[in-house]
């Protein structure tokens, strides 16, 4: 039994993490692939367009100074009217525009100021991308005149540049949702073996609970003198009634109703008191007063004050104090319990509410991940580790409702 306790505790730990980091750095490297070729090919269609824009200044260069030469006209044709994917302005030597080719906005608009404006603010854009081509044009004999060649990325280049970027956010989208999918399939399943096991386990305590039952009553009649020993062993059989009324209701909603959140938790404790180590000291404060009420479960959250005070007392080794705050806070009723146990890093403190995580080496890892789920789940609360310091102790915090009851 105590080996199988050991390799079931193991599986129910989480897995390798390496395998995590492996899919990792596979992802990351085909995205840093993907982004370095788009820019292979960026850097390959950018340096065509220029090649094609000194082209374009070139002719036009040749055609001022040859406008008796033939072959004008083709050159017209073959070089300058067939750009009609980079936007062009051609400029005076004092940068103002005076031509423009591909930018539809400027020959949309029919006012020649709101056409200047535009054309000087796409010459700063395309400043900002590329330089200028210097084109010189000879006036007359001895006279030359200077303009400039302004251009920007074609619309197609400037998509091919998102482009990496554009595919690896819907690849990060669809990876995300399948791993949500695939997250909310596997608590699924897990919770239908967490119900199915809860189930199975109340039906087997069934037997030797009406067994011990049966027994108490005997030994009543047999022992009248240890009757004080009897009321304990009383205690401990309606105990694990209540255990198996626990597991047999898992699966099924709870019924919640106003509790008095003070003496459900001294009656815990009056009970755990006498069966923790006698040098483990135990306190309850309320504040600010004990008429302090809660939307509770009984059992289920006795379930949860009974492993979060069983595992303070492992944690101080059997010898230390506990000490229990019920308060009225503006988020409900705040319920801390403190010990005065070896603490915990702060590696330790993400993990501990993560099912199969433990540092007891016969631990199974499932205590807190079930208060999680029981004052979470079922009482729409909280539970979180308000603080730890080593070796000066840990507080734990559970935070509930004091609204209203209504059945859940």
């Amino acid at each position: 039994m105590g080996k199988f306790k050991e390799v079931t505790a193991l599986q129910l730990r989480p897995g390798n993490p390496s395998r995590k980091w492996l899919t990792f750095a596979i992802a990351f490297c085909i995205s840093v692939g993907s982004i370095i070729y788009t820019n292979m090919l960026v850097q390959q269609i950018e340096e065509r367009e220029r090649n094609q824009i000194e082209r374009y200044a070139h002719t036009l260069e040749y055609l001022a100074n040859e406008n008796d030469n033939p072959n004008v006209i083709l050159l017209l044709d073959e070089i300058i009217l067939s750009n009609e994917t980079i936007p062009v302005i051609l400029t005076d030597k004092n940068e103002t525009p005076e031509q423009f080719r591909n930018l539809p906005k400027a020959e949309e608009e029919s006012d020649t100021e709101k056409r200047q404006f535009y054309l000087r603010n796409v010459l700063e854009e395309m400043r900002n991308q590329h330089e200028p081509i210097q084109i010189t044009l000879q006036v007359s004999e001895e006279v030359y005149g200077i303009k400039y060649v302004f251009y920007k990325n074609s619309i197609l280049l400037t998509q091919l540049a998102y482009y990496p970027y554009v595919q690896l956010t819907i690849i990060g989208v669809f990876v995300v949702v399948a791993f949500l999918l695939f997250n909310y399939s596997r608590a699924a399943e897990q919770n239908r073996v967490w119900v199915g096991l809860a189930k199975e386990t109340a039906h087997q305590l069934g037997t030797p609970l009406s067994s011990l039952m049966a027994w108490s009553e005997y030994f009543k009649t047999s022992y009248p003198d240890q009757i004080e020993v009897l009321k304990e062993f009383d205690k401990d059989v309606k105990s694990l009634e209540t255990i198996t009324e626990r597991f047999s209701n898992i699966g099924s909603e709870p019924k919640l109703k106003k509790e008095n959140v003070i003496e459900t938790v001294e009656e815990i404790v009056s009970y755990l008191s006498k069966r923790l180590s006698t040098k483990i000291s135990l306190s309850i404060e309320a504040f600010p007063t004990r008429d302090i009420h809660a939307n509770l479960n009984a059992s289920l959250f006795a379930w949860v004050i009974e492993n979060l005070l069983k595992n303070a007392a492992d944690a101080m080794g059997g010898k230390g104090a506990i000490d229990i705050k019920i308060m009225k806070v503006s988020e409900g009723v705040a319920i801390d319990i403190s010990d005065t146990g070896k603490g915990m890093t702060k590696s330790k403190m993400y993990q501990i509410f993560r099912p199969g995580f433990t540092t007891k080496k016969r631990g199974w890892g499932l205590g807190l991940a079930l208060a999680k789920r029981i004052i979470e789940n079922y009482h729409k609360g909280k539970i979180f580790l308000k603080s730890s310091e080593i070796n000066v102790g840990t507080t734990f915090r559970i935070l509930l409702n004091d609204e209203e009851t209504t059945s859940s």
